[in-house]
């Protein structure tokens, strides 16, 4: 099975179409699985969920999809956030906002459990330091944890070299276009693949991976996108224009 792991899509049709259109260039995709923030910052939230809603698919909540429908306070992000939040919920058809009402926060998909920020804190924890990661080690039931939220492509290890030593954990660093991981039978990994509509690694690609539960493989890849219509989109909607502006320099 191939699986398309997408992340923080964030109300960005333009990004979300291409990230598709190139997951299905590469060959077939049997599921897509949605690290959470489908929707945010961006302009075009019913879009971006009824265009995964359209594939079989297994999602989670993010901190903006619940700060969109009202479940967390709006006063927890920057304000700029907090407007595109407040505004994507408005937009929402009732279907729509009933769907991510009824998201869950943590996911078990086999091998795989599926969190947006941590398994210590779904909501809001950024997974980018080894501590944070060796504190959700420690609650992951699987091998393996697929996470979002920091917008970066990263994957951490753990690895236990004796029955009775403390496992290891440390970062093996950011993934690029085109690195592949073979699924180890021994060390135990958290991946993330990025965000779909707000890049913040300094490169404005769509990112997104691959998942081939046949091959053990995990691929992260990087595609170009229309940016400046996404940028037009979120100026035409009102939103704060830094939303748009930052899309060019993928930060």
């Amino acid at each position: 099975m191939r699986t398309l792991i997408v992340s923080d899509i964030h109300s960005n049709i333009v990004a979300f179409d291409a990230v598709i259109r190139d997951a299905k260039a590469r060959g077939p995709v049997d599921i897509i699985w949605s690290l959470g923030d489908i929707v945010g910052y961006g302009p075009h939230p019913n879009e971006c969920l009824d265009t995964l809603r359209g594939f079989e698919h297994v999602a989670i909540a993010g901190n903006h999809d619940l700060g969109s429908i009202g479940a967390i306070y709006l006063g927890m992000f920057n304000e700029e956030a907090a407007i595109a939040c407040e505004w994507n919920g408005e937009q929402l058809s009732p279907d729509n906002r009933a769907y991510l009402e009824g998201l869950p926060r943590v996911v078990q998909q086999g091998e795989f459990t599926l969190a947006h920020g941590s398994l210590r804190d779904p909501v809001w924890e950024y997974l980018i330091h080894e501590e944070a990661a060796r504190a959700s080690f420690a609650l992951l039931e699987t091998p393996f944890l697929l996470i979002g939220h920091s917008h970066l492509p990263l994957i951490f290890e753990e690895i236990v070299s004796a029955p009775d030593a403390p496992p290891r954990v440390h970062s093996v660093g950011r993934l690029n276009h085109g690195s592949l991981i073979h699924l180890p039978d021994n060390v135990r990994l958290i991946l993330n693949p990025g965000s779909v509509g707000q890049p913040r690694d300094g490169d404005p690609r769509a990112a997104y991976a691959i998942l081939d539960t046949d091959a053990r493989t995990y691929t992260q890849f990087r595609v170009q996108y229309d940016v400046e219509s996404a940028q037009k989109n979120i100026r035409d909607a009102g939103l704060p224009l830094s939303l748009a502006e930052r899309l060019a320099y993928g930060l």
